[in-house]
């Protein structure tokens, strides 16, 4: 049986099946390791941010508790009013570890959601061509039976 013209040998399609599927793999890495750079770009830049709020608000929040128990050291004795607001300060600290706790367990894990995606989408694609292709290939080995049948 001779294979018309126009198409490609097994061997070249998979050939250009194995270069095709390399340039793809090798495209989806970098946009993965682009889009991985650039989301550790951002989150050093709020990092940072974040941790010279989190100074000033530490250095005001000292000076509102000076003032307090100073406020209170007046009607209480500046012992007592040392231990309130002690306590409290106890307190507060530990229902921000429970709920950075819960925060904790519920963040994603970073990972490159568009390169995932992507691939995702290609292997879909590739079934589906094969899939076709198969198709093609079985109702070309039909047709090509039939007409030796007939002849």
């Amino acid at each position: 049986m001779a294979e018309h013209p126009s198409t490609p040998s097994v061997g070249t399609l998979v050939k250009q099946a194995s270069e095709e599927f390399s340039d793809l793999v090798r495209s989806e890495i970098r946009l993965a390791m682009a889009e991985m750079a650039a989301k550790g770009r951002r989150a050093s830049r709020g990092g940072a941010l974040f941790g010279a709020a989190a100074v000033l608000a530490f250095v005001a929040f000292e000076a509102l508790v000076a003032a307090g128990i100073v406020a209170l050291g007046r009607e209480l004795g500046y012992w007592a009013a040392a231990l309130i607001a002690g306590g409290a300060l106890l307190l507060a600290a530990a229902l921000c570890a429970a709920a950075a706790r819960r925060q904790a367990r519920k963040a994603a894990p970073m990972r490159p959601e568009e390169a995932i995606s992507g691939v995702q989408t290609d292997l879909a694609t590739i079934r589906e061509r094969a899939v076709h292709h198969d198709k093609h290939a079985q109702r070309a080995g039909e047709t090509a039976r039939a007409g030796v049948d007939r002849a």
